[in-house]
């Protein structure tokens, strides 16, 4: 189980997003704003798309990534090593199991594959009682990989009372860096 130091000292459990081999860089962006405004952690794994240098990030827009809980893998196997016990799901297209099905934990690990491919069959074999999907209507591949963590990881959220959220009071102003 993760878990980290929030204001005034409290134990926060957090989410998990993991994204397998991402390729598009303002998707990784968008994650991790999103992560960043949730509390997530963001979870990458190697090899990546685009670069996380300072410079290719402020050219991305992405000049609050300082700020992501973001740990870095070589691959799937490092990462799988790094948290053995950990409850996981792979977000898929074609899953028996929709997220709407699925109790959530708020240490659980979500796990996306890249843009353009997936998760590789080998990952999809192995790990077949933990696919999970998002319903779609029509013949396309699937939908932008952000919109699906967001969906999945909003109703985790919610399944848990949105976790350590503050909500703002209605009126209140919401900054974001």
């Amino acid at each position: 189980m993760l878990r980290s130091e929030g204001a005034w000292g409290v134990t926060l459990i957090r989410m998990n997003i993991v994204l397998f081999e991402p390729e598009i860089p303002h998707n990784t962006g968008a994650i991790g704003r999103t992560c960043l405004m949730t509390g997530a952690r963001l979870h990458l794994i190697h090899p990546l798309g685009f670069f996380l240098d300072e410079k290719s990030l402020k050219r991305a827009g992405m000049d609050y990534w300082k700020h992501i809980d973001v740990w870095e893998y070589d691959n799937f196997d490092h990462f799988m090593a790094k948290y053995p016990t950990a409850r996981f799901f792979l977000v898929e297209t074609g899953g028996a199991k929709t997220y709407a099905e699925v109790h959530f934990l708020m240490d659980d690990f979500l796990i996306f594959g890249s843009e353009s491919k997936g998760l590789p069959a080998w990952v999809i074999e192995k790990y077949y009682n933990h696919i999970i999907t998002i319903p779609m209507k029509g013949a396309e591949r699937s939908l932008n990989l952000s919109v699906s963590v967001g969906i999945v990881l909003y109703e985790a959220l919610r399944q848990n009372n949105f976790g350590s959220f503050i909500l703002p009071a209605l009126g209140d102003n919401i900054i974001v860096p």
